[in-house]
């Protein structure tokens, strides 16, 4: 077995032998016989920057500074001269005056020169005697023989009465802010009393409580003890008997000579009677069916109807009940019924019922009735009753009266109240001559209202051209610009054409503006050559988008 195993052994080391010879004597295949690969370039390499030495300048030395010079000795002042032929006088017999007289001037002389400092030591030198009211200059003879700190003392004397009138203007100008104030305070006051009465006619106890409530709350309020009448009658509707009665007793306590208290001690003892009870409507319509009967007595038998109308006005009845029964004595010709008419418009109620009828009887407006309304005017104090007369001779056309008053009342609020209730009565030419002689600019103000309200664009044109007032031309423009373009247009042009005062040019084109007159304001913007000016109408002009003229100007100016 070993034997065979050789041979094998020896049989395959021969074949190898063989295949190894006829490898190399092969030759390779053409698949063998793969191109070599090109040899990549060598990059050159780059050269290198020589460096270049930097030299730095050579710093000069420092100059060398020279040894300050010595100051020279003062000189020496030589002895003053002796002034030749002159001798002391001889003062061993001299009595010193009796100067104690001096005292309050020598004070004045110490306060003034405490303010200009001393003569001599400082800025200020004596100068020669003469050239100014004190004899003193500027290190001589001055242009007012001042020095600079008695010129001082005078800029500061100046500043103090330039502060000073600057003080008055801001004292006036907030007297003035507080009076508007006031006034606003006071609308308020009436608007929230007649919201009050309003709602009383609608039955809205709760709100009417609310109003008359902010009446009572309100600062220096002239209507409270009106104001507390109706809450607690409000109260009372409301069966808050408590709250009524308390009230009550706050406008007695408060308020014990108000011509309210008689009202207020009859709904008292109502409340009383009717305390733990709930309110019952049907009475409510009861006093109105009976006042529709009275009415219908009046007619028939006017004595026996006005005593009942009369107790009404002196009751606890509702403010709708009680106007009711005024209108129906207004109506009537009895005598009776005017004279109980005549009797509330003179106070004998309370100021709403006097107020009602005053209201009433202009309404009425006959010859007696207006002189009724005028001896009420003359005797009565109360601004307020005042104001409500002159609105009645406004509605009874008594034209003569309302001008007396307007020229003769020393009260500055009754006399614009006059002069306003003059426009709606048509009194231009009557307005127009108060204008031209008066003097204070509040009232002016209110005749250029009366005259817009009149329709007088003649005078306010006038006014506009010729009034010195710049405040009051401005008002004028206003008013002209809220008329119509047809009669004011041509004139607002030709106050501007003639007008100085920027702000009374920006009043016309606003005015123009309001009256959409888009024709004028182009007119006017053609020949303006104030940019600012042209600016403003040109912004006015892009909001009237609807006007052609307008539209077509602006695409002018675009386009240029």
């Amino acid at each position: 077995m070993s034997v065979v195993n050789n041979e094998m052994a020896y049989d395959w080391r021969s074949a190898r032998r063989v295949l190894s010879l006829l490898c190399l004597l092969w030759p390779a295949p053409a698949f063998a016989q793969v191109p070599r690969v090109p040899e990549v370039p060598r990059v050159p390499e780059v050269p290198m920057v020589p460096m270049v030495p930097m030299v730095l300048p050579a710093i000069p030395p420092m100059p060398v500074i020279p040894p300050m010079p010595l100051i020279p000795p003062m000189p020496v002042i030589p002895p003053m001269p002796v002034i030749p032929g002159f001798e002391m006088p001889d003062l061993s017999g001299f009595e010193m005056p009796d100067l104690s007289g001096l005292a309050p001037m020598l004070a004045d002389i110490d306060s003034m020169l405490a303010k200009i400092g001393p003569i001599g030591a400082g800025p200020m030198k004596l100068g020669p005697i003469g050239p100014g009211p004190l004899g003193f200059g500027p290190d001589g003879p001055g242009p007012l023989g001042f020095g600079p700190k008695i010129a001082g003392a005078f800029d500061e004397q100046r500043s103090r009465e330039d502060e000073e009138r600057q003080r008055a203007d801001e004292a006036r100008q907030r007297a003035e802010e507080e009076k508007q104030r006031e006034a606003e305070r006071r609308q308020r006051i009436d608007e929230n009393y007649q919201r009050g009465q309003e709602s009383l006619e609608r039955r809205a106890w709760a709100r009417a409580a609310d109003s008359f409530t902010r009446v009572i709350d309100a600062p220096n309020s002239n209507r409270v003890d009106a104001a507390l009448y109706w809450k607690a009658y409000s109260l009372d509707k409301l069966n808050q008997s408590a709250d009524a009665l308390a009230t009550v007793q706050d406008l007695i306590k408060r308020f014990p000579q108000s011509r309210w208290i008689s009202d207020a001690k009859a709904l008292e003892l109502q409340v009383r009677q009717n305390a733990g009870q709930a309110p019952r409507p049907q009475d409510e319509s009861d006093e109105e069916l009976k006042l529709l009967a009275i009415q219908g007595l009046q007619h028939s038998d006017p004595e026996q109807a006005v005593p009942m109308l009369e107790k009404i006005l002196q009751g606890t009845a509702s403010p709708q009940l009680k106007a009711r029964a005024l209108f129906v004595l207004a109506q009537s010709n009895s005598p009776r019924a005017r004279q109980v008419l005549t009797a509330a418009a003179k106070g004998a109620s309370n100021p709403d019922v006097q107020r009602r009828a005053i209201q009433y009887l202009g309404v009425h407006g006959s010859t007696e009735n207006r002189a009724i309304l005028a001896d009420i005017y003359a005797s009565s104090s109360d601004v307020d009753i005042k104001r409500q007369i002159l609105r009645s001779f406004m509605v009874a056309g008594d034209k003569t009266r309302m001008l007396q008053v307007a020229t003769t009342e020393k009260v500055p609020e009754l006399r614009q109240e006059a002069v306003r209730q003059l426009g709606p009565m048509g009194a231009r030419e009557e307005l127009w001559q108060m204008y031209q002689k008066e003097s204070t600019p509040e009232v002016k103000r209110q005749i250029l209202q009366s005259l817009f309200v009149a329709g007088d664009a003649t005078h306010l044109i006038d006014v506009a051209n010729t009034e010195q007032n710049p405040e009051l031309r401005r008002r004028a423009v206003q008013h002209l610009g809220t008329m119509g373009r047809s009669s004011t247009g041509e004139a607002l042009v030709g106050i501007y054409a003639k007008e100085k005062d920027t702000d009374i040019k920006r009043s016309v084109i606003n005015a123009l503006f309001v009256q959409n007159n888009a024709e004028s304001l182009v007119a006017i913007a053609r020949k303006e050559t104030d940019p600012a000016m042209k600016k403003e109408m040109v912004s006015k002009l892009s909001l009237m988008t609807r006007s052609k003229v307008a539209m077509d100007y602006l695409m002018e100016i675009l386009n240029k």
